[in-house]
């Protein structure tokens, strides 16, 4: 396709995702000088239509960046005001006392939101400081000029099955920035592209992910406390996978419910979606579901790998931005603020780059930031968490962990930095080596099927486009992972995608792609590394209302 024609904009900054790392890059931008040009471009159909979080938001990166939001009117509006921690066992569950645990798990001063409505928000307020913002824009490719990331192209529609261009075709066009922000999310097609290009990685430990999964609930007005925080361990993965679960008392009586399961798990036959649903059965769970209804469902890869697993964050022209660098926190279950502050750092560091009338240069100012900022100090503190439970299980990392924790917040440790192991992907062990799970049948009242959840989260693809999931060998699925992994593509994706069929007394490997909820945890996941994600055309996709 290089033939191609296109037409170029030229912006100052060109924002690759309207999420909160950059919307708060955009905003900070516009405040700090009103007449740049910067440009958001969002591949949903509208600002938080591809937006899914728990979420409790520390407002910390908020009210750095638009300190009188309250009076702004932005949609905080249930303060936590319980904490509960459970471990979980099948038929009960045991409360874990908050005193003992390190004052940075505290959510007191945080609120229970809903992450789209809050970037539809944020949206509202760049706009109105003159921040250009494109919805159904996916970038699906970048721009180069030499070794600079110079922009993207955004805009292409039409395509046919095969990839050539149909009787509706456009070509999209070329957005080239002064600087480029990518702010995709978990494991974005050009933060990929980008950290193999310019080797960001090197000397880093390897990204760790883990796959999380949220319904919202309506339920009995009886049964709600608004401003409920409840998180558990335990029940149902056990020794299978890390992982856990939060349920959130938010407005309007409803529950935000969702369930974390870690991506290194070696079982190639774990179900992560079977144990999210299994683990609504759980009495204290089932009573409070009990006569309600679900509303929504959606799915995301969480990154978590932490301080340890950042890449540089800079190249010649551009910089990763929020959950595209990988910033959460994951013993708080938090990465929205640390989103916010990212960038807010990158604006300021371009800011500063653009009035010394530089361009396309490496924006270190902001690597240094990151750093030694508040993320920086967020996570520094967490850094062992996740390798201890990786190393030692969840009883052995709950208590050593929490022991890290607080002599880091006292200013010493006792460990050090512990390192991650292998990627996610060569974590997945042999099917040979394990039993199948038995999974419960979906009731249909407490738990469903795939698909019919899959409703719930209104996914649309246009069905004539090229395939966005790609086999890098179309033979491996079948001569590799079925007999060598039992295919685990069956299993961990949380939309059906992915299915084994049988063809004139053959397997096939089917690749449902409209399924497609753009968690990306295949692209993680597949222990033979053969399936790239890629943008769909702008606008496909999830469309999620209030997640």
């Amino acid at each position: 396709m290089s033939e191609i024609e296109r037409e170029a904009m030229e912006y100052d900054v060109v924002i690759v995702g309207a999420g909160p790392a950059g919307l708060s890059a955009a905003i900070r931008l516009k405040q700090l000088d009103s007449d740049l040009q910067v440009v958001v471009l969002e591949k949903g159909s509208e600002v938080g239509a591809h937006i899914l979080s728990g979420a409790v938001l520390d407002p910390s990166g908020l009210t750095r960046l638009i300190p009188d939001w309250k009076e702004k009117g932005a949609p905080l509006n249930v303060p936590v005001t319980r904490d509960n921690f459970y471990l979980m066992g099948e038929a009960g569950q045991i409360r874990v006392p908050n005193w003992p645990m390190p004052p940075l798990m505290n959510n007191h001063g945080n609120y229970i939101v809903s992450m789209g409505n809050v970037t539809r928000w944020m949206a509202q307020q760049a706009e109105e400081l003159g921040v250009e913002i494109f919805p159904g824009m996916a970038a699906s490719e970048l721009v180069y000029d030499g070794d600079r990331v110079k922009g993207v192209v955004a805009g292409e529609f039409g395509k046919e099955a095969d990839g050539t261009p149909g009787p509706n075709y456009e070509p999209g066009m070329e957005l080239h920035g002064k600087y480029v922000f990518i702010a995709e999310g978990v494991r974005g097609s050009l933060a990929k592209e980008v950290m193999a290009k310019y080797d960001l990685g090197k000397g880093k430990c390897p990204q760790k992910f883990g796959i999380g999964m949220k319904e919202i609930w309506e339920i009995d007005p009886a049964r709600h406390k608004l401003g409920t925080v409840t998180h558990t361990m335990g029940w149902p993965l056990g020794g299978n996978a890390g992982g856990g679960s939060f349920i959130y008392h938010f407005e309007n009586n409803q529950v935000l419910i969702g369930f974390v399961v870690h991506l290194n798990y070696e079982n190639p036959y774990l179900y992560p979606y079977m144990e999210f649903q299994r683990f609504k059965h759980h009495p204290m769970v089932a009573e409070l579901l009990e006569g309600g209804k679900r509303v929504a469902y959606g799915a995301r890869a969480i990154s978590e790998g932490g301080l340890q697993s950042i890449p540089k964050v800079t190249v010649p022209g551009g910089v990763l931005l929020g959950c595209s660098a990988g910033l959460v926190n994951v013993p708080r279950i938090k990465g929205n603020h640390n989103a916010m502050h990212s960038g807010i750092e990158a604006a300021e560091a371009a800011f500063a780059a653009l009035q010394a009338g530089r361009e396309g240069d490496e924006l270190t100012a902001y690597e240094d930031a990151l750093r030694a900022g508040p993320v920086g100090k967020d996570l520094s503190t967490v850094r062992n968490v996740k390798p201890m439970w990786s190393r030692w299980g969840l009883v052995p990392s709950l208590v050593l962990g929490g022991l890290d924790m607080w002599t880091r917040t006292l200013g010493f440790s006792l460990f050090g930095t512990l390192r991650h192991g292998k990627t996610d992907a060569a974590a997945t062990g042999e099917a040979a080596k394990f039993k199948p799970i038995d999974y419960p049948k979906p009731d249909g009242k407490l738990s469903f099927d795939r698909l019919t959840n899959v409703s719930f989260s209104f996914t649309n693809h246009e069905e004539s486009q090229p395939a966005h999931l790609k086999l890098k060998d179309p033979g491996v699925p079948i001569s590799v992972n079925l007999p060598k992994y039992a295919e685990p593509a069956q299993r961990y994706c949380p939309a059906g995608v992915y299915e084994i069929v049988e063809r004139d007394g053959k397997p096939e490997f089917v690749i449902n792609f409209q399924n497609c909820v753009h968690c990306k945890t295949c692209d993680i996941k597949d222990p033979s590394q053969n399936i790239t994600w890629t943008t769909p055309q702008g606008g496909d996709g999830p469309n999620y209302p209030n997640m």
